[in-house]
């Protein structure tokens, strides 16, 4: 099978097309054939040797991509599941050594693959494991009961796009930041009250939520900065491992996805969300495997709104 992946780290041009020996699912697995594998900024840690001391326990080449979309071709032995050969499906991705997104096959365990929303393209599916099993995750941290007020930064991105619209979902009042530029944008997510971003965002939100808000979702990694906002004994849902004391009895939730990777029916959760109507899929733009340099390249550059992919 082909893949994307770098024999060598550096740049986005580091990025090949390789070929590895075919995956077979062994017990307790589902083997996909994947169609369409989504660009996070975690890649380009994959591809630029920002993790090169846990990678070098494997020979190259290291292969990213920790969402995919295809067909299921196989089920292993073991597997108790609904889906069935040919099904369309999705699935959130550990990369490891040559085992990433970007691959033509992968074989992964059962609880981290899920049936994709009905009329989806495989584009629009890869979009939703990782980013939006890392919202539903931060938002069950945070545990604001029904009628709470959380915060949304970086609520025009993905992990910030999915924290919004589940928290409505919820039952929650979301407050969330935004450009001048993407304001309609988050106000289309559902946000019931935007602020705009940038420094002195926690003094904006507090004019909304004069005693603080209940949880914080930091998509947008403003860290510290945010506290003021939050209210006594809240919380606050960290996705870049923050690691300090926060003040007034604030709860800190480190939020790393690999806890939902086996989490199916949180995955099946959000097929159901998006066909019901309450989840976005949002593409950018998408890539031949041969360009997926190009990709990391317009992720790393900033202001995607969207996903980029790749289809393999």
């Amino acid at each position: 099978m082909h893949a994307v992946g770098v024999n060598s780290f550096g740049g986005p041009d580091a990025l090949e097309v390789v070929e590895l020996p075919d995956p077979v699912a062994g017990p307790g697995q589902l083997l996909v054939r994947v169609h369409a594998a989504t660009v996070n900024p975690t890649d380009t840690y994959v591809r630029n040797g920002a993790r090169a001391e846990h990678q070098r326990k494997d020979p190259p080449p290291y292969v990213p991509g920790m969402d995919a979309a295809g067909v299921l071709e196989a089920i292993g032995d073991g597997v108790e599941t609904d889906l069935e050969v040919g099904d369309h499906v999705m699935a959130i991705v550990l990369p490891d050594g040559a085992h990433g997104g970007y691959c033509q096959r992968l074989a992964l365990p059962a609880g981290s693959v899920a049936r994709m929303p009905a009329g989806a393209s495989f584009a629009e599916a890869s979009t939703i494991p990782m980013n939006g099993l890392t919202a539903r995750l931060a938002l069950d941290e945070l545990d604001v009961p029904t009628g709470g007020t959380v915060a949304v930064t970086g609520a025009a991105g993905a992990f910030g796009g999915y924290c919004v619209q589940l928290a409505k979902a919820d039952g929650l009042r979301v407050i969330a930041d935004a450009t001048e530029a993407d304001e309609q944008l988050v106000r289309d997510l559902g946000a019931d009250i935007v602020v705009r971003r940038g420094d002195g965002v926690a003094e904006r939100i507090l004019e909304h939520a004069p005693g603080g808000v209940d949880g914080l979702c930091d998509g947008s990694v403003q860290n510290e900065a945010l506290f003021p906002a939050i209210c006594d004994g809240g919380g606050f849902a960290a996705v870049r491992g923050l690691k300090v004391d926060a003040p007034r009895g604030i709860h800190m939730h480190r939020v790393w996805v690999s806890r939902y990777l086996e989490e199916q029916a949180e995955l099946d959760r959000l097929r159901q969300q998006v066909e019901d109507g309450r989840v976005t899929m949002r593409v950018a733009r998408t890539f031949p495997m041969d360009q997926a340099g190009e990709a990391h390249r317009l992720l790393e550059a900033g202001g995607v709104r969207g996903r980029l992919v790749i289809e393999l």
